[in-house]
């Protein structure tokens, strides 16, 4: 990550990670969803010996979230975690440090630093009066500083808020003073609804203005419903061209598209417009019985209707209901592009 990468969409398990089989099943689902990096907490010994059962089931790079204990950070290494999370100035003396550190260079781990309004040490809090953009920020440099005096310089930095200006402001403090590799994400960002809203704010004016190397929408529950809002924002700032883009939504009844070489081929759906880049299919939508069939023309809308997605190549037929043409459409869209469908 940095350096001229592509952003690269993170998020956590909320299982029991000692339960390797449930923790398995949820990190490859977020995998098949789109998810790059997973993080998992570490809290305890069984936990380092999950690690290494858990490294042999996934495909995707694993980080290690501890706090405090130095000793689950070097097991956690030995297991072959792929990154850590974890504070340096709060796992206790030099010496501990040291070994941490020791261990991720030997092999070859980076270390994030996560630095977030709940963890600020409390001689900042009074200098600065609360949980500000300048506290995170001068907390973050702190513990990078322990890190770069054992001459370790494979950090990755995050500086989360709840509120999305401080969190944004705090980024961009961060950004001129470091060229670490940095992490974005708003912390306790509350609902679905409002948790959409606030990544997609703080994550994506970030990423306008050049900043940002990894993603985490956090939302509360399933960690599955992070990734498609993290592609959204990507796309939408222009750095992920994959998936549909629905411009209008009117009356769909059948599409067919084909890749012609890298441009994007936009195609209407009876007056849904759509930006496609992969050979889908046909997508044909009708109505229910009971609904007015009558009303699938341009003129009217049916009470129900059914979408049908019929691929091209072998992959399963996907059937949606919605109460109108234009939920039906957006439902289906939205789960072609989760499968990578389009």
């Amino acid at each position: 990550m940095g350096g001229g990468a592509p952003v690269r969409i993170q998020s956590m398990t909320n299982t029991d990670t000692r339960d390797v089989r449930e923790t398995v099943r949820q990190i490859q689902a977020l995998t098949k969803a789109g998810c790059e990096l997973v993080r998992i907490s570490v809290y305890d010994q069984e936990c380092v010996k999950a690690v290494r059962e858990i490294k042999k089931e996934i495909d995707v790079p694993l980080v290690a979230d501890i706090h405090f204990d130095a000793r689950l950070a070097i097991g956690s290494i030995e297991a072959g975690i792929d990154k850590l999370r974890i504070n340096p100035g709060n796992i206790g003396s030099k010496e501990k440090v040291q070994s941490v550190v020791s261990a991720a260079k030997e092999h070859g781990v980076p270390i994030r630093i996560g630095v977030n309004a709940g963890s600020l040490e409390k001689d900042l809090l009074e200098k600065y009066q609360g949980p500000t953009a300048e506290a995170l920020v001068e907390s973050a440099l702190g513990h990078a500083r322990i890190l770069e005096e054992e001459n370790f310089d494979q950090i990755v930095i995050s500086v989360k808020h709840s509120h999305v200006p401080t969190m944004v402001q705090a980024y961009k403090l961060l950004a001129a003073k470091t060229c670490y590799p940095l992490h974005l994400g708003v912390t306790e960002s509350g609902t679905t609804a409002m948790g959409t809203v606030k990544s997609s704010v703080g994550i994506g004016s970030l990423l306008l203005e050049g900043i940002g190397d990894t993603i985490r929408v956090s939302l509360a529950g399933d960690p599955l419903q992070e990734i498609p809002v993290a592609k959204r924002i990507l796309k939408a700032v222009g750095l992920r061209e994959e998936g549909v883009e629905v411009i209008e939504a009117s009356l769909p009844v059948l599409c067919t598209a084909t890749k012609e070489s890298n441009k994007p081929r936009y195609a209407t759906i009876k007056g849904v417009l759509t930006s496609l880049r992969a050979e889908i299919g046909e997508i044909t939508l009708a109505s229910l019985p009971g609904s007015d069939t009558t009303k699938m023309g341009l003129k009217g809308s049916p009470t129900k209707v059914k979408a049908t997605f019929t691929p091209k190549r072998n992959a399963n037929c996907m059937n949606i209901e919605g109460s109108s043409p234009a939920e039906t459409a957006g439902t289906l869209i939205d789960r072609l592009t989760e499968a990578k469908v389009l």
